[in-house]
This record gives C-alpha cells, structure tokens and sequence, in this order.
C-alpha cells in the first residue's frame, strides 16, 4: 500500500485530519458526484454515496489507491444528513435532544485493478437534555452548516453529548480502525479480483 498513491476522496477537514494522526501520506481530491438520500435508508445512502465518490475518483487517477467515506444519522428511522441552514440546524439538535441516534459511515477503497471494498461502521450518540440556550450556543460556537446532523462530536460535543457506543471517530466521520486495517494490508488481501 505504502507505494502506491493514496487519495482521499472527500473535501471533509475532518476526514483529512483523521488520516493524517493515522501517519498516512495522501492527496485529497473532492469528487464532483451528486448525492443520495434515501429517507428511510441511511445504510444505503452512505454505502452508495462512498461509492460513487470512489468510483469518480477512481476514473480520474487508476493507479491509485483510493479511499471515501460519507456519514450520516438515522434518528426514529429517519435519515438526517446536513442541514441546510442555522434554524434546520437548530430544529436537529431540538429533535436529539435527550434521546439516542445512530452515526453511520460509509467507507469505500478501491486499489489498483482490484475490487472496491465497502463498509458500514455504526455508531450510537446519546445527548443530553438540551434547552434552547444551550442550543443556540453551540451553534454560534461550532456553526454545523457542513456537518451530519448539525453538529461535531469533535468540537465542544460535551455541551451536547452525554455518552456514545462504538467508534469516535466513526462519529465523527471516518472509522478510523477500519481503514487502518484495510491500508496497512498486504496489497494480496486488498486485490479482490
């Protein structure tokens, strides 16, 4: 793997810097790709969507090794991806207040001439009671417009966070034990084909 280019596929600071503490060298291209949201599917809306930003990039650089991710929420079965403005922003943290919602991530990575591996980590997020003060608070601090569920478990999450099950950093947008296992596998592991 280590000779190879690698390529994160994804225009997300967050992602970037989780791939840099895990000491990989790469290059980061922001795929052109339109997304989707299946309202009733969060699994397949992230699978299909770390697919096909690694498919774009994968037709514009093949010999490299390529990695996407997209995350999402699932709240009361109900998909919940970015808001699109500060009061939608506010009306989700309104909805997670007190209670329990999945974070899940999908995550592709295409090698040379081999398949696409793809993986769905889950993670669960408990908040803690939030009033409106708390919650226009973070806003102004953290100003969630481009994240998932309009907010950064990463950035001033104890306001908002009380606990989480599973991967942090899953949470916060790339499970970072899965793709350390796939990029330090021997490159006969990775070729599916």
């Amino acid at each position: 793997m280590k000779n190879r280019p690698l390529i994160l596929a994804s225009a997300s600071p967050r992602r970037k810097r989780l791939l840099e503490e895990m000491g990989f060298t790469f290059e980061v291209v922001a795929p052109e790709v339109t997304e989707v949201h299946y309202l009733d599917d969060l699994h397949g809306s992230v699978m299909e969507n770390a697919a096909m930003k690694c498919e774009w990039c994968r037709a514009r650089h093949p010999d490299a090794t390529i990695l996407a991710a997209d995350t999402g929420i699932e709240f009361e079965g109900l998909t919940i991806m970015k808001p699109r403005s500060r009061e939608e922003a506010a009306s989700f943290l309104r909805m997670f207040s007190g209670k329990t919602h999945k974070v899940m991530t999908g995550v592709a990575l295409a090698v040379p001439d081999g398949d696409t591996r793809l993986h769905v980590e889950t993670s669960l997020v408990h908040f803690r009671e939030l009033t409106e003060e708390i919650i226009d608070a973070y806003i102004e601090q953290v100003i969630p417009l481009d994240r998932a569920g309009a907010y950064d478990i990463d950035e001033c999450g104890e306001m908002i966070v009380d606990h989480h099950e599973g991967s942090y950093t899953n949470i916060v947008g790339l499970p970072c034990e899965v793709v350390h296992e796939w990029l330090e596998a021997p490159a006969a592991y990775l070729r599916l084909t």
